[in-house]
């Protein structure tokens, strides 16, 4: 079972941020999920919601404000919102990252750090996992960087989910948990791909679906998951 850390380890922790991410490393997750926008100035930073007001004390959308008016604000615990690179440097290979797309002028940048991460200093392709939403946007990663693993997010049924990911290749579905079943897997693991349900935190849901097949689970509790 591929154990999953949910924004880190949000359980414990204030989401994508960096003590989040070192209790998802100290309970030995697998992959460390984390949501990445880019900011007005053009940093990529670890942030889930358009606007700032959930998990900040901040107000107004995220796009709009530069990395500098960003580091003003408490993400949670005197946290402070972290780059995509602090992240990266902190987990240093200790666990594969899934780097979720948010918002727009994401997708490049991204691209040019994982290849920056392979080139310089050491990491490998598979180390990471690019995932999103929007189909585009994981055609265009396909074709821009064959070697990057991809995750098709999928909040509800769709037809053609599965015929889509086969064909650009998806390492991983990424499912809310309300919509899988085993037709599902089945279907998915015929196609030669994996299943991550999202986001289980009860002990008795985490135990169903372990039983019903899929590959990997996100949790912001992930120590709960289990071998």
């Amino acid at each position: 079972m591929i154990k999953i850390g949910h924004r880190g380890a949000a359980g414990y922790e204030p989401e994508n941020t960096l003590i989040s991410i070192k209790k998802a490393l100290e309970l030995k997750v697998d992959i460390i999920e984390l949501d990445v926008y880019c900011c007005q100035s053009g940093e990529l930073v670890l942030f889930h919601d358009p606007t700032l007001e959930r998990t900040t004390n901040g107000k107004g959308y995220l796009i709009r404000k530069s990395y500098a008016e960003l580091q003003q604000l408490d993400a949670g615990k005197g946290e402070r919102i972290p780059t995509l690179e602090s992240a990266l440097k902190l987990i240093n290979r200790k666990a594969k990252v899934n780097i979720e797309l948010k918002g727009r002028r994401t997708l490049h940048p991204v691209l040019h750090m994982i290849e920056k991460y392979v080139h310089y200093y050491g990491w490998q392709y598979d180390d990471f996992l690019i995932s999103s939403f929007k189909r585009s946007k994981l055609k265009k990663i396909r074709k821009l960087k064959s070697k990057i693993p991809i995750g098709a997010l999928l909040l509800y049924r769709s037809l053609g989910f599965l015929k889509f990911s086969q064909k650009i290749k998806t390492y991983a579905i990424h499912v809310n948990y309300k919509i899988v079943n085993s037709k599902l897997i089945n279907d998915a693991h015929k196609k030669g791909i994996k299943v991550f349900v999202w986001t289980v935190n009860d002990l008795q849901e985490i135990t169903y679906f372990k039983k019903l097949g899929v590959d990997g689970i996100f949790s912001d509790y992930p120590d709960r998951i289990g071998e």
